[in-house]
């Protein structure tokens, strides 16, 4: 299926030997994550943001995708890194921080950190009807563009396959249930108004993971797609300073 010009994945290849990885949301395309990458790539770190299968095309595709084609394709595009660079960082947005914490407990000892936005690791109450419903209805309406900012888009689906969310419900608990081997440093942004994963979520991964360096940052004006809201400008600062001070150990 032809890939639309916003869903295309961005790479740039810094001046040093530190990598970061940015892995964007279910139903949405590196469009959602490619200035905060490109700001960071100005900073003279590689970097790089997939697309992952099933995005970026039709939500038909993205109905034939599961957690294993998206953690394939993430681990792909870290091993790419982690050819080039001393230390690969990884940053995430909503699942795509599901698959940063899914490559750091797969690769504890290559992940150097992990910058997570609104991570999903759990939903809402009506999520627990989806493997029943998926059966029934084939798809339901577009979660995407949870943004603040006026007149910005994340370009996600219009429709979203009930089937593809079951798949993203049991990537969820496959990350849910080894979170404790997660030991590098955290930094994790939070939207204090999220209107699509409840703040359970990003409470479950700060108490689960073994890190003994963990910070969390409150957004106070920024909804879910936080990267394209009016807190964009303090995640960029946050990231740059949080891999500076990690890069060295």
């Amino acid at each position: 299926m032809q890939v639309h010009d916003f869903a295309e994945p961005f790479r740039a290849d810094g001046s040093g030997d530190v990598g970061v990885l940015f892995l964007h949301g279910f139903t949405a395309t590196p469009w959602t994550l490619r200035e905060w990458a490109g700001r960071t790539a100005e900073a003279g770190y590689r970097v790089a943001v997939p697309r992952l299968p099933g995005h970026g095309t039709s939500w038909r595709e993205l109905e034939i995708t599961d957690g294993r084609d998206w953690y394939a394709a993430a681990e792909r595009a870290f091993l790419d890194l982690r050819a080039q660079c001393d230390r690969v960082f990884v940053a995430g947005l909503s699942m795509g921080a599901a698959l940063a914490l899914q490559l750091a407990e797969r690769r504890p000892d290559e992940v150097a950190g992990l910058v997570l936005v609104n991570p999903a690791l759990l939903g809402n109450r009506r999520l627990a009807l989806v493997p029943l419903a998926k059966h029934l209805i084939r798809t339901t309406n577009s979660i995407g563009s949870g943004i603040n900012k006026p007149d910005v888009t994340e370009h996600s689906y219009p429709r979203t396959p009930l089937k593809a969310v079951h798949a993203m419900m049991r990537l969820w608990a496959q990350v849910r249930s080894r979170l404790d081997l997660v030991y590098c440093p955290i930094l994790l942004f939070r939207s204090q108004r999220d209107r699509v994963v409840p703040v359970s979520s990003a409470e479950l991964v700060l108490r689960q993971v073994s890190s003994e360096q963990i910070s969390e940052v409150v957004l106070p004006d920024s909804d879910h797609v936080a990267p394209l809201d009016n807190d964009a400008d303090l995640i960029v600062s946050g990231t740059l300073d949080f891999v500076a001070g990690n890069s060295a150990q």
